[in-house]
């Protein structure tokens, strides 16, 4: 009994097969239907594993604990950014002085203009922080000095960190003059000094990145007088528990909020909500797309065949043994559409890889583990199963004797 049925099955699809090729611009149109479904799933769903592991990543980089922040940085009327916590220095000494923590720094962001010509200056973001995890060059001199414990009366040691990429666009290196401003006309008569290049906020951030003294970039932006910065990073001593000290923070600081990193980066992805939606719609609009269109196909098959099933019916075929002549259809084009759809996906991820790399400096932004590959491929023999459904169900209604007249 079973291999009589195997029997059947591997005649109904060989015949299946053999009337695709007879068609084969419409087996062809199926076919890359569903390679784009696939491709839009594989390349979203790398994408989507790629941010994640980016994010996690750039944290365990950052090498901290917790973050203490009072909400998103906002937009100014004045097109500037309002870090939301104020007092920062005060706050993160306060906070460094614990016995459970080990250190605690400010960092807020602004958009600065640089550029090695006063006349030609382009926007960039900017962290205000204490140093960075240089690559080359040796950093900050001292990137306290111009806060003075708070008076903002120091010299301005007028040193700047750029990461990789903004060097590469304008040829800087450790030594080279840059001038750097709020505006472009405060830029021109503002000159800093490269001092290093890293890569630690642009990895963090996701795009070309200028680092300064926290203190030098509140002046430039003109907000000394309320201290702000993005958030204060927090670093737990050895042997302490991340969730008490936690827990003992918020307590200690109920204005603000105290997230671990994963809250830190699980508060990041839903900011960008509406674009996750987005993607996920794609998703969604690719493999109905794929499904809809393969449905339309077989059935426009089956009914220019009507004839030949109507022969075939009348031979004495069963109407199972013809809806899955033209339902081996649906499964052949899904899993010839799933396996071009798989091996586009690395080529097209490493194309995408390398755009991403050139403008926002990120390295392998698209991650395709092998449940990728699964997952691409089963929703294309799904697509491919349900048009075998739904195209096999309509077959019958295309079955009738005045077809043979």
């Amino acid at each position: 009994m079973i291999l009589e049925y195997s029997a059947r099955l591997l005649g109904v699809l060989g015949m299946s097969i053999a009337e695709l090729r007879h068609r084969r611009g419409r087996a062809t149109l199926v076919v890359i239907a569903i390679a784009l479904a696939v491709l839009a799933v594989t390349l979203l769903s790398s994408l989507g594993l790629g941010v994640l592991a980016t994010g996690e990543a750039g944290f365990e980089q950052a090498d901290q604990d917790l973050w203490l922040t009072g909400g998103p940085v906002a937009i100014t009327e004045t097109g500037g950014l309002e870090n939301p916590v104020i007092d920062a220095h005060r706050l993160s000494d306060e906070i460094a002085g614990r016995d459970d923590v080990e250190s605690a720094a400010p960092i807020a962001f602004h958009g600065v203009y640089i550029g090695t010509n006063s006349e030609d200056l382009e926007l960039v973001p900017a962290v205000g922080a204490r140093g960075a995890q240089v690559d080359t060059g040796e950093g900050f001199t001292n990137g306290t000095a111009h806060y003075a414990e708070g008076a903002y009366d120091g010299p301005m040691t007028a040193e700047v960190i750029v990461d990789r990429t903004t060097a590469e666009r304008l040829d800087l290196t450790p030594g080279d003059t840059v001038f750097v401003g709020i505006s472009r006309e405060g830029a021109q008569d503002q000159a800093f000094t490269v001092v290093a290049i890293a890569d630690e906020y642009q990895q963090f951030l996701g795009t070309s990145t200028v680092v300064l003294p926290l203190g030098e970039l509140q002046r430039l932006a003109g907000t000394t007088g309320s201290d702000r910065a993005a958030f204060v990073v927090i670093s737990v001593a050895d042997g302490a528990d991340v969730g008490t000290v936690q827990a003992d923070l918020q307590r200690a600081y109920p204005d603000y909020e105290v997230r671990t990193n994963e809250q830190q980066l699980e508060s990041m992805l839903r900011e960008q909500t509406l674009l996750l939606v987005s993607g996920a719609m794609l998703v969604g609009l690719a493999v109905v797309t794929g499904l809809l269109l393969t449905v339309n196909i077989l059935t426009l098959v089956a009914y220019q065949q009507r004839a030949e099933l109507t022969a075939l019916r009348a031979l004495g075929l069963s109407r199972p043994v013809l809806a899955g002549l033209v339902g081996g259809q649906g499964l052949v084009f899904g899993a010839v559409g799933g396996t071009l759809g798989l091996v586009l996906t690395p080529v097209l991820a490493s194309v995408l890889n390398d755009a991403a790399a050139w403008l926002v400096g990120f390295d392998g932004l698209l991650r395709t583990p092998p449940v990728v590959y699964a997952v691409g491929f089963a929703i294309a023999l799904g697509v491919g199963t349900l048009a075998a459904l739904i195209a096999g169900w309509r077959v019958s209604r295309v079955v009738r004797l005045e077809y043979l007249e």
